[in-house]
């Protein structure tokens, strides 16, 4: 019969447990095999959402029979005084440790809903006002947007010369459009100049930004729509938590002494 250790097995990098259980597993070679090891692997695949029944605990009492076997013949061939052994069981080591650090610090310093209501409140002071229905025509020279805005005057469809004379291909496709959007998301020139249009308003003369000459026209103004905090609660949540854990390694690098 050929075995082999299931993934469960090798994710395991190191397993901690009280050996001196009342009941064993198996006897293998003389050697028992504590109950621990078995619950120790249970636990595990329960955590990871898998359900543990009858058949699923025969298959890891298995594995734990294999585990001893092979760990047995690795003791006879010297493997654990081997470099490589001692290298890689020190970075284990130090992965459950640093796990266990930063889990505890999370645990003692917890995102609250006051934290939350904060960092919210600031999301939307910093995202109210105004959003903005635009389109644009985007041409290299003033000359041609001068041409442009008189033709628009005269009663020519300001979405199909967007298609045909914007050189901005993203919006040009779409007659100009660049949907909804805070005033913020342009550049200050093109903001600027927006702001000051009226819904259906066009833009008299053109607007120089770095990206060439542009014709704006404003097709509608609505106060911006925020999502609600219990929409968003758990985001904002994982985003300060990952902050607050980001910052606390930060202050662990900058305070060691390292030459």
């Amino acid at each position: 019969m050929k075995f082999s250790l299931t993934a469960l097995t090798a994710a395991v990098l190191i397993v901690t447990a009280p050996w001196a259980a009342a009941q064993n597993v198996a006897i293998v070679n003389g050697k028992a095999v504590p109950t621990a090891r078995l619950a120790v692997l249970e636990q595990q695949l329960a955590a990871s959402g898998q359900p543990v029944d009858d058949s699923v605990r025969a298959r890891l009492k298995e594995e734990v029979v294999l585990r001893e076997i092979f760990m047995q013949e690795a003791d006879k061939r010297g493997i654990g005084a081997t470099d490589e052994y001692k290298n890689q069981m020190e970075l284990a080591r130090q992965t459950i440790m640093i796990r266990s650090l930063f889990a505890d610090y999370q645990k003692t310093n917890p995102v609250t809903d006051a934290d939350i209501q904060a960092e919210y409140d600031k999301f939307v002071a910093a995202n109210s006002g105004k959003e903005y229905r635009a389109r644009h025509i985007l041409v290299e020279k003033e000359e041609q947007a001068k041409a442009i805005i008189a033709r628009l005057k005269k009663g020519a469809k300001f979405e199909d010369i967007a298609k045909k004379q914007s050189k901005d291909p993203g919006s040009g496709a779409n007659g100009g459009d660049l949907d909804w959007a805070a005033a913020a998301s342009y550049v200050p020139e093109f903001s600027e100049a927006m702001v000051k249009l009226d819904k259906g308003q066009l833009t008299q003369d053109p607007v120089k930004t770095q990206f060439g000459w542009h014709v704006i026209r404003v097709d509608d103004v609505r106060s911006a729509e925020l999502p609600k905090l219990e929409d968003i609660k758990p985001q904002i949540a994982q985003q300060m938590q990952q902050q607050k854990l980001a910052d606390f390694q930060k202050t662990l690098r900058d305070k060691a002494k390292v030459e």
